[in-house]
């Protein structure tokens, strides 16, 4: 008889040691039906456990037996119950709809499905209906651009260039009959001005420097460069419709200092709003940079009196008095060496040691 045999029959023949109390006799009775499990789980027993019908019990339940029953549901236990219903069983049901859900009711009908229509337009669903047509889109629409509205797109007016500002033309249509808007030469682009219209603020249009004038796109005054120079441009005077990009020897150069533009002629000495504060140089450092001034292809060689100061600006004190030695005396001897920049340096060879030495 095994251990758990003995121990039940003990208990149940009520043969038991003198001074036991009934509470013990319980904790007997729990602790040999522990055993019995345990025996029976971990003594090397391998066959079926029969479920005695007898009883009238249910059976308990266990996932996968085909039945849904128990404390099984749709989380627990998939592969009785089904899957839970939700987004993704293919059905578009409860709260889903195509917003929350769209792999099972669909994609919503609005902007982004391929099809303009109901209230959308351009300009609330460009993905459907395509972008709106504003003016500088290369495309003249009649619905909303003109000659005189855009020129960019639907090219100058036919009298614009005439030499009389009339009818529907503007400074900002036709700067060469109506002269340039107010404002323009400021140094900033504003909304209102364009490169036809300021090139001074707005830089040449992209088509300039082609070398073709373009008939109704260009003109001497928005790109002499193309057109020529416009007929009153060299008397000296800055008048009409010229400006600084239609005729720089009127009107000088567009510059503006404070712009935020480093812009050509502008330099950290002259103007430090655009072009930054300079760092100062040594005098080896300011002949360099004068050097790069002189145009050497030309005989005899000339060179740019304002390159030349805006480098000797940036120099330290005692960088800006040798360098100028130095200058000078290259200067008097171009005559005599006739541009040869190794006669130069043995006439000067004494300035230029002398700044080669010099400290800040």
């Amino acid at each position: 008889m095994g251990t758990t045999s003995r121990l039940s029959s003990l208990l149940r023949s009520g043969r038991h040691r003198p001074g036991f109390l009934s509470s013990r006799a319980f904790a007997w009775s729990a602790l040999v039906a522990l055993a019995g499990a345990s025996l029976g789980a971990g003594c090397g027993r391998t066959e079926t456990w029969e479920y005695d019908s007898s009883s009238g019990a249910e059976p308990p339940a266990a996932c996968g037996d085909g039945a849904c029953n128990g404390a099984e549901d749709c989380q627990s236990c998939a592969a009785d119950c089904g899957p839970c219903q939700g987004c993704g069983d293919g059905a578009c049901n409860g709260a889903e709809d195509c917003r929350s859900c769209a792999a099972d009711c669909g994609p919503c009908q609005g902007c982004g499905d391929g099809a303009c229509n109901g209230a959308e337009d351009c300009q609330s669903c460009a993905a459907d209906c395509g972008p709106c047509p504003r003016c500088g889109d290369a495309a003249c629409d009649p619905a909303s651009e003109t000659c005189s509205t855009c020129p960019d797109d639907c090219g100058v007016c036919p009298n614009c260039g005439d030499g009389v500002c009339s009818g529907a033309e503007t400074c900002a249509t036709c700067a060469g009959d109506c002269g340039v808007c107010q404002g323009c030469g400021d140094g900033v682009c504003s909304p209102r001005e364009d490169c036809r219209s300021c090139a001074p603020d707005c830089g040449v249009c992209e088509a300039c420097g082609n070398g073709v004038c373009n008939t109704g796109l260009e003109s001497c005054l928005s790109c002499p460069d193309d057109c020529g120079a416009c007929a009153t441009c060299g008397d000296g005077i800055c008048s009409g419709t010229e400006t600084c990009a239609s005729c720089r020897r009127d009107c000088g150069v567009c510059a503006v200092c404070s712009n935020g533009v480093c812009e050509s002629f502008e330099s950290c000495g002259l103007c430090p709003q655009d072009c930054g504060a300079c760092e100062p140089m040594d005098c080896q450092e300011v002949v360099t940079c004068a050097a790069r001034c002189i145009d050497r292809e030309r005989m005899p060689p000339e060179f740019s009196v304002a390159c030349v100061s805006s480098c000797v600006s940036r120099g330290c004190p005692n960088a800006q008095f040798f360098a100028d030695q130095v200058l000078g005396c290259a200067f008097r001897s171009l005559a005599v060496c006739n541009g040869d920049f190794g006669c130069i340096q043995r006439q000067c060879g004494v300035e230029l040691s002398a700044c080669v030495r010099s400290t800040c």
